[in-house]
């Protein structure tokens, strides 16, 4: 099987949709396909935020994606790359598609002068980790807070 990356687009945005859902869906979210296909496609519209790219077989099924942010970081006064999102459908894991999408993403962020990308996963989210491990990677030990708008009104 032939695997091509390609950049997401307003014609091809609706491929994509289904496995950003599933994505939310492993992360325990609610998918929202208008909301979805709204935010995923500002990063069509709008390449200042970021860039979407997907695998496809080479029968045309969308079978992963990764997605990257633009951001600054105030630690080192420069601009960085988020990995924010990276899924590969659950029969095509072990197949290399997951790699080929961060090196894809990491060559476009070098290309936009960027040092490289970062990203973050879940503790328990060991598949993933052991991708993440077999790169040339370095990890780092950080804590995520958040705090909700809604969160502030049930404070006394």
């Amino acid at each position: 099987m032939t695997v091509s990356i390609t950049p997401v687009t307003m014609a091809n945005l609706e491929m994509v949709l289904p496995l950003i859902a599933a994505y939310q869906t492993f992360y325990q979210a609610t998918p929202d396909t208008e909301r979805n296909r709204a935010h995923f496609g500002a990063l069509v519209t709008t390449p200042a935020l970021g860039a979407q790219w997907m695998a496809t077989t080479d029968t045309g099924q969308a079978i992963g994606f990764v997605t990257a942010y633009r951001t600054l970081s105030s630690v080192s006064a420069a601009k960085r790359c988020l990995l924010n999102d990276l899924y590969v459908a659950p029969d095509q894991r072990g197949k290399g598609v997951g790699r080929q999408l961060i090196l894809h993403c990491t060559e476009w962020a070098l290309s936009e002068g960027y040092p490289g990308v970062y990203w973050q996963t879940a503790l328990d989210n060991h598949t993933a980790q052991k991708l993440y491990d077999a790169l040339p990677t370095s990890r780092a030990a950080w804590y995520t807070y958040t705090l909700q708008g809604s969160d502030l009104t049930k404070q006394g």
